[in-house]
């Protein structure tokens, strides 16, 4: 029961991540607006939403495969 109420959340944070990261131009202006002026700390917020990404669907590709086992 656990493991599938921790799939959900995983699932939704996943998409949420990627939802995220689509918009682009909408994490410039929300940090800065201007092309160069923010350009460091817009390029460390989309490693960081990678790397979360990357680590949210290894999560979840681990709880998929703990659910398959039967019990």
């Amino acid at each position: 029961m656990i493991f599938i109420i921790l799939e959900i959340i995983v699932s939704a944070l996943l998409i949420g991540v990627i939802l995220i990261q689509m918009q682009g131009s909408g994490l410039s202006s929300a940090f800065g607006g201007g092309e160069g002026q923010f350009y460091r700390s817009k390029q460390s917020i989309e490693k960081l939403l990678v790397a979360v990404t990357i680590t949210l669907s290894i999560l979840f590709a681990v709880l998929s495969v703990i659910l398959l086992i039967p019990r």
